[in-house]
């Protein structure tokens, strides 16, 4: 009786243990996301009032809330599309993170240094105002760096489920483990070949077969 009890007190902390590691997993994407999407709002504002060779803060407070509101969604999504029991992982063109609004913010203020050596380069050589050179070339880097990041994290980088779908796909068996030099696979499907002689004739048939457990062992 007491062996039972204490394997059901450790399947209730397992599962309130996993329970609460999820949550956190949640919790943190989203305060990332939320992060991430005001640095990245504040970056564009500021660009936009590069742009517009303005000192009037609109543009930086309508960037830090559409900022605000973007990472919430995209909190939204990734909390949405991340398998369970999984920790959150995206692998962009140039970055990997542990949400999708990294990988834009990254990309623009990417864009924005680019941009800045660009600008500073052209007027060098057309002898121009150094400052406005760098700028312009800021501003408008920024918002080509954030355009690439929207393309980069949510067309091109690979996620949690494409890693997952990926080794499922490459893998023979439902389950695998390796202990020492032997290899151990759980539910394999195969098929079964043999010589008919039943009929008037010889035959090859082919059966479909499910191997429950497999071994195999390296020397």
């Amino acid at each position: 009786m007491k062996k039972y009890l204490l394997i059901t007190l450790f399947s209730v902390l397992l599962v309130f243990h996993s329970n609460q590691t999820s949550k956190a997993q949640s919790f943190e994407l989203i305060g990332g996301n939320i992060l991430n999407g005001a640095l990245t709002g504040s970056i564009l504002g500021t660009a936009t009032m590069g742009l517009q060779n303005s000192s009037n803060f609109t543009p930086l407070r309508i960037g830090l809330g559409s900022g605000i509101l973007a990472g919430s969604g995209i909190a939204i999504y990734d909390v949405a599309t991340l398998p369970q029991g999984h920790e959150f992982f995206i692998s962009g063109t140039l970055n990997d993170g542990n949400n999708s609004s990294i990988i834009i913010l990254l990309d623009t203020v990417y864009g924005a240094t680019v941009g800045a050596a660009i600008g500073s380069a052209v007027v060098l050589i057309g002898n121009k105002s150094f400052v406005k050179g760098i700028q312009y070339g800021t501003s408008a880097g920024a918002w080509a760096g954030f355009g690439f990041g929207l393309v980069d994290s949510f067309m091109l980088a690979e996620r949690n489920r494409d890693f997952i779908s990926d080794l499922l796909m490459n893998r023979q068996s439902l389950a695998e483990f390796q202990l020492f030099d032997t290899d151990i696979q759980l539910v394999q499907p195969d098929i079964f070949s043999y010589l008919d002689f039943s009929g008037q004739g010889l035959s090859h048939r082919f059966e479909p077969s499910l191997k429950l457990v497999s071994f195999s062992k390296s020397f």
